[in-house]
């Protein structure tokens, strides 16, 4: 629909009232444009309603309940066992090797989860793979019980938990749609980094004070309980079957996948963004405990309370990306994510003042947030629904498949040099390709 903005000339006797006409035409038609545009009304209401809108569904209350509880779990278990790495080798480069052998089995896996998770019950499938999870994370805490916990015990329980992460992710992000439909896609996603950043608040700062009053043990212990809420929900959903395509050779399903991804340029530059930023903007999480001690000069509880502010600022971001879930500026939300993320974190690698460097690592929460959630939404929103599973997998792979290497990269050069430089130069790489995708891709800022 276009806007003709060359109205036909009328006599001049009536020139007020012609320009009151005109006017009035002008801004109707706008307004129709615009409502045509977002698919019912020219702006969305912001309102309470609108921001939690995928919570009118069962499954979606029972999903976003259990997992905010197994969430806070793994929040916990992550922040202890970094700090506990730290202790036991005071080696940032550890971290790095920690953060790898998580990461390690998403280039193995991860594209062949995508494949399953379009041809099983994605419900089932996540069934099985928190189950994985929640024994890895009981073995866990009975090591450290035991006081038996080596460093090398903690690389083959990452490696493990892994590969369960590998088919857990793509089934996990596709399984969303199965719960809320395509109207309030967008709202769940968002809600789902709600949900995952509230956990990264109150997850790391009761770590952080459970860690320093009674040792990590518990928080292990308590992430293992926690995946019994997620598994229940799962089990108590009543999820429609949809029929699944003749399978084909899986090799020849992830074929189609990819040549998609190629054929377009819009998904292709979201996956690459997503892909960047893991590699470089991400490296700052696994120096964190080192950051708290060497840096701050804190302890656990500092490493906790860094987490949380973190979380917090990621928090804000996902319920505004909730908030403004159906207007249409998520190209620009996207691009606004992409500078404020790296440029704030630039600024908390000079800050050596506990309450400033909070507030700085809040903001960071916020631009990733904001950041990744729109990559996310237009991803899912964009791509037909028999290949949602295979083109999030690859998405997914982005993310934690080049997050290892850049946490193994960040631990090297930290040992080396600093941790605030490795920081800044991490920064600075990602500074450098948000102007460039700023100047490349415009098109990517346009979509709504």
């Amino acid at each position: 629909m276009t806007i003709d903005n060359n109205q036909p000339a009328l006599p001049p006797s009536s020139s007020g009232e012609t320009r009151l006409r005109r006017i009035t035409s002008r801004l109707a038609a706008r307004l129709r444009l615009a409502t045509e545009y977002t698919g019912s009304r020219p702006f969305p209401v912001l309102s309470f309603r609108e921001t939690f809108a995928a919570f009118q569904y069962r499954n979606y209350r029972l999903w976003f309940g259990g997992q905010l509880v197994s969430l806070i779990g793994t929040w916990m278990q992550t922040t202890a066992q970094g700090f506990l790495i730290y202790q036991l080798t005071r080696s940032p480069a550890y971290l790095g090797y920690v953060g790898f052998a998580a990461g390690l089995p998403s280039w193995l896996f991860m594209l062949y989860g995508g494949v399953i998770a379009d041809r099983v019950s994605r419900r089932k499938l996540l069934i099985v793979t928190q189950t994985a999870m929640m024994i890895l994370a009981a073995i866990l805490a009975a090591l450290t019980f035991l006081e038996v916990v080596q460093p090398w015990h903690i690389l083959i329980l990452a490696l493990l938990l892994g590969v369960a992460n590998a088919f857990d992710a793509p089934a996990r992000q596709a399984f969303v749609f199965e719960m809320v439909g395509r109207q309030d896609l967008p709202n769940a996603i968002a809600l789902n980094s709600t949900m995952f950043n509230l956990a990264t608040v109150v997850g790391p700062a009761v770590a952080g004070a459970a860690y320093a009053a009674v040792g990590p043990a518990w928080c292990f212990a308590f992430n293992g309980l926690s995946f019994v809420a997620v598994i229940v929900a799962l089990a108590l959903m009543q999820v429609q079957l949809t029929p699944k395509p003749v399978q084909r050779a899986a090799l020849d399903d992830l074929k189609d996948g990819l040549q998609y991804i190629r054929n377009n340029i819009v998904i292709r530059t979201l996956i690459g963004t997503a892909a960047m930023m893991s590699l470089f903007g991400l490296a700052y999480t696994t120096l964190i405990p080192a950051w708290a001690v060497t840096v701050l000069g804190g302890d656990a509880a500092t490493n906790g309370w860094l987490q949380s502010a973190r979380g917090g600022g990621a928090l804000i971001g996902a319920l505004t990306v909730a908030l403004l879930g159906r207007w249409p500026v998520k190209g620009k939300l996207l691009t606004l994510g992409g500078f404020i993320f790296p440029g704030l974190l630039l600024i908390f690698a000079e800050m050596r003042w506990l309450p400033l460097a909070l507030l700085t690592m809040a903001g960071v929460g916020w631009g990733f947030m904001v950041l990744f959630n729109m990559a996310n939404t237009l991803i899912q929103t964009l791509v037909p629904d028999n290949l949602r599973g295979r083109v999030v997998s690859v998405y997914t792979l982005s993310f934690f498949g080049l997050m290892p290497l850049g946490a193994l990269l960040a631990g090297w050069l930290a040992e080396l040099t600093s941790e605030p430089l490795t920081v800044v130069l991490s920064a600075l790489v990602a500074l450098a390709f948000s102007a460039w995708l700023w100047l490349a891709v415009p098109q990517l800022r346009a979509l709504p």
